[in-house]
């Protein structure tokens, strides 16, 4: 028996996610082929195709996984504004594949409701731990800007460490050195 026949998986869409997920970590998003992957697997070269229509369909369901793995990590770390950002650059490092695929919406199906949704729960998340930031100058803060301000900062540190362009001074550990950085600014 070929090992593409017989074999068979509890949950054969998550098997097939995290082999994806696998892929993506090793050789990055071009890298990725339905034929492949179901060699992984173990499955029929029909079976991706079947769980997932195509090659973006794939990449959609695992977007929507990433935004909800984000969600519950920031979730996860409290309220703490910090907390949240650290949090964020560690999921970046843990889920890179996730991470690579969900802000490169030209990879998936950006407009499906599920994407929108999921990337919806995780922006509300980081949205509600920016809320309690006190406001500089007495004035009335606003909540979007100071969430995209904190987004960004954030997001942009896990790229950076990720692509190994940040100097060798930060040492080795991605939570402290964000840690270290993102504390300059929310203190």
């Amino acid at each position: 028996m070929s090992p593409t026949r017989g074999y068979h998986h509890g949950d054969l869409r998550r098997a097939l996610l995290d082999a994806a997920a696998e892929v993506i970590g090793e050789s990055g998003p071009a890298a990725l082929s339905l034929r492949d992957l179901a060699r992984r697997a173990g499955v029929s070269h029909a079976a991706p195709a079947h769980h997932f229509g195509d090659k973006a369909g794939l990449l959609t369901a695992l977007a929507v996984q990433g935004f909800d793995l984000l969600a519950q990590t920031l979730r996860d770390a409290g309220d703490d504004l910090l907390a949240a950002g650290v949090a964020y650059v560690d999921f970046a490092v843990r889920h890179r594949a996730h991470f690579e695929v969900m802000f490169r919406p030209d990879l998936y199906r950006a407009d499906a409701a599920e994407v929108r949704a999921a990337s919806a729960r995780a922006g509300d998340v980081l949205r509600a731990r920016v809320a309690g930031l006190p406001t500089r100058g007495g004035g009335p803060g606003d909540p979007g800007r100071d969430a995209l301000a904190a987004w960004s900062i954030v997001h942009g540190f896990a790229t950076l460490w990720l692509a190994g362009a940040l100097p060798d001074r930060l040492g080795d550990d991605p939570r402290e050195a964000a840690r270290a950085v993102i504390r300059r600014l929310v203190d």
